[in-house]
């Protein structure tokens, strides 16, 4: 998705970061967290100043322009630190992973880097194509917003709170603009104009009349959120150390990665609980009761932060910087990956229900409309 614009200005500015990475990996200066911390600083200013002064144009129309350029630099370096971790690369990013965030070097921060080198990093490149095009990209931004935030969520609570928590750097300080970008870009995304939708007020109104057993589709997916609704729950006792024989039994033989001291898994399935499982509530709501205008885009919302956090939650249970006696058994593997990746899967097939046929969920159009039927 115009992805040829940026390969002049945005893709080539990001793949910057091969040779500065390797440069500043011999820079014995970096060696100290505090001038690692500044040095990192300055790079993210100076790349800033070297993006307005080629996309003054850009950043003018829309500021998150910049945001996405930054982000797609930052991008690359974490494709290299995963890389570099898993033994494919070297000479790069070993600095930033002792010295700045140690933390990366765990299986949970791995696989946010593979993420955020790879899906982040072309939503970044079709975001900013879509700026520089002057087209919406609305749809593709709520899906990056619910990725990153939920990646943050659970990161930067997991360092603080696992057996990290003494490897506190500097340079996890400049992640609070991590936290605080994703507000301001949120707010500025839903506020941008949706995509016109062109459904005759009679075609809404005949599919608003539909009742929850004339939608398959809708049934279907209404019985999933139930059935991953309870999952959530159960998963979030589990981590809260319920005293049950059916969480003993689960967190011993099938997912025992939820007894990591590292914190990250029991930080997500709090996560899950807290956030996740009431919005699958108001999302069966939003399948029975028509008109829920707010379904699509939350649903979009959603579909970003659960993908995220099942790669790296899923990824991170069977790799090998995870100790081996909280990996998955091997006589438990199929369950658990099966129901793991029906739990990614289902907010994904949710948010593409909501895109391919939203009439059900647009405003009711004037005038009188035909009550639900009862189903026999």
């Amino acid at each position: 998705m115009d992805i040829p614009p940026l390969a002049g200005k945005i893709a080539a500015l990001s793949l910057g970061a091969l040779p500065l990475s390797y440069a500043l990996n011999h820079v014995s200066a970096l060696s100290h967290p505090l001038g690692l911390a500044l040095m990192s600083a300055l790079i993210l200013g100076l790349l800033f100043v070297a993006i307005y002064s080629l996309s003054p144009g850009e950043i003018y129309y829309d500021p998150l322009y910049a945001v996405f350029a930054v982000f797609s630099f930052t991008s690359v370096v974490d494709l290299l630190i995963a890389l570099q971790e898993d033994g494919y690369a070297g000479g790069f990013m070993e600095f930033f992973t002792k010295e700045g965030e140690p933390y990366l070097r765990t299986a949970h921060g791995v696989f946010i880097c593979y993420w955020d080198g790879t899906v982040h990093y072309l939503l970044y490149l079709a975001m900013a194509g879509a700026i520089r095009r002057r087209k919406r990209y609305r749809n593709l931004g709520l899906y990056w917003l619910g990725s990153f935030v939920m990646s943050v969520l659970v990161f930067l609570p997991g360092n603080i709170l696992g057996k990290y928590s003494s490897e506190i750097r500097p340079a996890f300080f400049l992640a609070i603009p991590c936290v605080l970008v994703p507000c301001w870009a949120g707010v500025r995304v839903f506020n941008q104009a949706r995509a016109p939708t062109c459904y005759a007020p009679n075609v809404v109104q005949e599919e608003q009349s539909k009742g929850i057993l004339r939608r398959p589709v809708d049934l279907a997916l209404v019985i999933y959120l139930t059935l991953a609704g309870f999952f959530t729950l159960f998963r979030g006792l589990v981590v809260l150390d319920c005293p049950t024989d059916a969480c003993f039994v689960y967190i011993y033989q099938y997912e025992p990665y939820l007894r990591d001291p590292v914190a990250y898994p029991k930080v997500q399935m709090l996560v899950y609980m807290f956030y996740v499982l009431p919005f699958y509530g108001l999302a069966v709501y939003g399948l029975i009761f028509p008109g829920c205008s707010w379904l699509p885009d939350w649903a979009l919302v959603f579909a970003g932060a659960v993908g995220q956090a099942q790669f790296s939650h899923m990824g991170a249970s069977m790799h090998v910087r995870t100790p081996f006696t909280y990996r998955v058994p091997d006589d438990a593997w199929a369950c658990f990956f099966g129901s793991n990746l029906l739990y990614a899967l289902g907010p994904q097939l949710l948010a593409f229900r909501c895109l391919w046929r939203p009439a059900f969920f647009l405003h009711p159009p004037p005038g009188p409309l035909a009550h639900h039927k009862k189903e026999d």
